[in-house]
């Protein structure tokens, strides 16, 4: 013991004292003693993060109650999501049924692609066979699924959209948007698209039938479930997603970014402009943005009709 005793060396290192973290701690702060400047740093970013998320919080508070002061929806509230369903069931229920000659037109084409040489010698021809009601052939299913495909879609893409961004946070919901307008826009089209199917299926047999086999919407529902069961209306469920999901994404993705170009290149900022003129550009984004949604749509719309 003697021996030993005189080679221990009294500056013997004690043995590394181990600091626990605090909760939201980083490996600096529990050392400041060690690492000064990380733990500043850290604690400064800590701060400005809190700081940030609170003036967001704030600023979306005092937006909402200046909305509903202007008499304005508040932003993602109920009003607001029943106010994008029931624009969509009035925008796609219309728009397509003013559109009934046409479709009727190309539908017949693409199952005879002989049928008809162009659009008018096809509706001289429908009209000279069928009369005026010939040429809106298949505009009740048209309008009922229609209406009902742009409730769903335009209600759950708002929808998708809060939930989307909400899980990615600000930074990554800015930094990845148009990743986020894709997704939600897919999300919404899945659901509208069970809505709209049945009725797809009667509009395509009526129109695609020279006479119409069916006299209306519920007599084509009725015919069909009778004969081939429920699973007869949704026969052409699949080439319907693969036609209107690309052609949806296609749709709001290409939309959103072409009115933000528009509005990057004119001067001052789009609050500046009156609603005619937001109207206007509105409207170039949508027909810009409707070319490209034929150009992607286009061959699964072919499976659909055949």
């Amino acid at each position: 013991d003697t021996f030993q005793s005189c080679f221990a060396s009294p500056l013997a290192p004690a043995a590394p004292k181990r600091t626990s973290l605090a909760p939201g701690s980083t490996k600096y702060q529990a050392r400041p003693e060690l690492y000064g400047a990380y733990s500043t740093v850290d604690d400064v970013k800590g701060k400005a993060q809190k700081l940030s998320s609170e003036a967001a919080k704030e600023f979306e508070k005092a937006s909402a109650a200046a909305q509903a002061k202007a008499g304005r929806i508040e932003l993602y509230s109920g009003r607001y999501y029943a106010a994008c369903t029931f624009g969509g069931l009035m925008a796609c229920g219309l728009t397509h049924f003013a559109v009934t000659p046409l479709d009727l037109v190309k539908t017949r084409r693409q199952i005879d692609s002989k049928l008809y040489t162009g659009n008018f010698q096809a509706w001289g021809k429908i009209f000279r066979g069928e009369g005026v009601r010939g040429i809106f052939t298949g505009w009740s299913p048209t309008l009922f699924g229609y209406s009902a495909q742009g409730a769903f879609k335009y209600g759950w893409y708002e929808f998708f959209k809060k939930q989307y961004s909400d899980i990615a946070g600000p930074e990554n919901a800015q930094k990845y948007k148009t990743v986020l307008y894709l997704t939600a826009s897919a999300s919404a089209e899945f659901l509208a698209d069970l809505a709209l199917c049945p009725f797809e299926a009667v509009k395509v047999r009526m129109q695609g039938g020279i006479p119409s086999p069916y006299s209306g919407t519920l007599d084509g529902i009725r015919t069909i479930a009778a004969k081939e069961g429920m699973s007869g209306l949704y026969k052409g469920l699949y080439p319907l997603w693969g036609r209107q999901i690309p052609y949806t994404m296609m749709k709001f993705a290409s939309f959103e970014t072409i009115v933000e170009m528009i509005y990057d290149r004119l001067p001052g900022q789009k609050s500046d402009y009156s609603k005619g003129a937001q109207t206007g550009v509105s409207f170039a984004g949508g027909y810009l943005a409707g070319i490209l949604c034929a150009i992607v749509s286009h061959p699964a719309d072919v499976m659909v009709s055949k």
